[in-house]
Formats: structure tokens, C-alpha cells, sequence
């Protein structure tokens, strides 16, 4: 058999309170977690305000499939103002909106 350490010839561990705290080990606890994406990422404001300032001519398609075709005048939180030719102005709120276009990129080759 082979030799039996006395307890006195073990390493010693530091006492409990010598070890650095979970939240001290830094990095080596966070390396696989990720952070949760930003609540809101202004990618929507982004585009209206490309779509703006370029005076792009807009199609906006509601969800009872009605389409809008002008340019966008302004934007909130809540709502769009489209400007058409040859029809009235509209407000229209984002929850009718089913999706939107630059017209002309409908157009298959």
C-alpha cells in the first residue's frame, strides 16, 4: 500500500475569508455570458429619417392590405405623416402599418 499523509503534511488552504469573493474573480466568471441586447436600438428612427431627409417616395402597405403611396413628412412614437400627389395628407398610425417600401423596389427582374 502506498504512504498515508499525516494531516499535518497537507498544503493548507486559506481560511474562507482569505479568498477573494465571487464578484472580485472578475472576468473569468463573465467570459461566456452576454450582455441582453439594448432595449431599443433607433434603427427605425434611423430609417425615417434617411427616408426624410432624401424625400424618398414611400409605399405603405396597412394590414387590411390598402396601399399608400407618398413621401413621409414627420414621424412620432405613435404615428406617420405621409404626404401623397394628387391625394389628401395622412396620419397614419403604426399599429395599421403591415410593412413599407421605397417604390419601385417591388419590382421583380
Amino acid at each position: 500500500m502506498g504512504e498515508r499523509r499525516d494531516r499535518s503534511e497537507r498544503t493548507e488552504r486559506p481560511e474562507r475569508g482569505d479568498r477573494p469573493d465571487r464578484a472580485d474573480r472578475g472576468d473569468r466568471m463573465d467570459r461566456g455570458k452576454r450582455s441582453s441586447p439594448p432595449e431599443q436600438t433607433n434603427a427605425e428612427n434611423f430609417y425615417y429619417q434617411k427616408q426624410m431627409q432624401a424625400r424618398t417616395s414611400m409605399v405603405i402597405v396597412l394590414r387590411d392590405g390598402e396601399q399608400i403611396h407618398g413621401v413621409i413628412e414627420w414621424y412620432d412614437r405613435s404615428c406617420i405623416k405621409v404626404n401623397r400627389n394628387g391625394g389628401a395628407n395622412l396620419l397614419i398610425y403604426k399599429p395599421a402599418i403591415k410593412y413599407m417600401f421605397k417604390e419601385g423596389e417591388n419590382i421583380r427582374k
